[in-house]
């Protein structure tokens, strides 16, 4: 396992899948008409697609909110497409951002642009994170850290 990247084969998929699309229509569409296609690229390459994904967020165990993501595949990794001449700077970071709120490792960028890149990124090992049932206020269930295998 030492050296192998996080993923590799599904997200070499992905990329592929990405390129199909790109090749296939080019530049110049809107993210939405990028996103439905690849979609159907990746489940007819025998993926599970979820668009739109309501993710819970939670700050020091207390869920703060919600966040939508645009993709997730096999319910592994997060998809982040951008449909724009040139990538902002905040997309790599808001990306990370994502991976880092949420219980997924591994992100990929695809920029659908007038040259077709992809970024990838990692977020591990991830904190260890235990969820609890605790008498609160607001009756949330509370996710605590945990540094060790042992309970909180």
């Amino acid at each position: 396992m030492k050296g192998e990247l996080l993923e590799a084969e599904r997200v070499h998929s992905i990329v592929g899948a990405f390129y199909m699309v790109y090749n296939y229509y080019g530049y110049g569409l809107s993210e939405a008409i990028y996103a439905g296609a690849l979609e159907y690229e990746l489940i007819d390459r025998g993926h599970e697609v979820v668009r739109e994904l309501l993710v819970a967020v939670s700050y020091k165990g207390r869920h703060v909110g919600w966040q939508r993501l645009d993709m997730v595949v096999d319910s592994a990794v997060v998809v982040e497409n951008k449909a724009t001449e040139k990538l902002s700077p905040a997309a790599r970071p808001q990306l990370i951002s994502y991976l880092r709120a949420t219980q997924f490792e591994v992100g990929v960028l695809l920029h659908f642009g007038p040259q077709p890149k992809f970024y990838r990124f990692i977020d591990f090992p991830k904190r260890s994170r235990k969820l609890i049932r605790a008498r609160s206020s607001n009756s949330c269930p509370l996710e605590l850290e945990s540094t060790s295998g042992e309970a909180t």
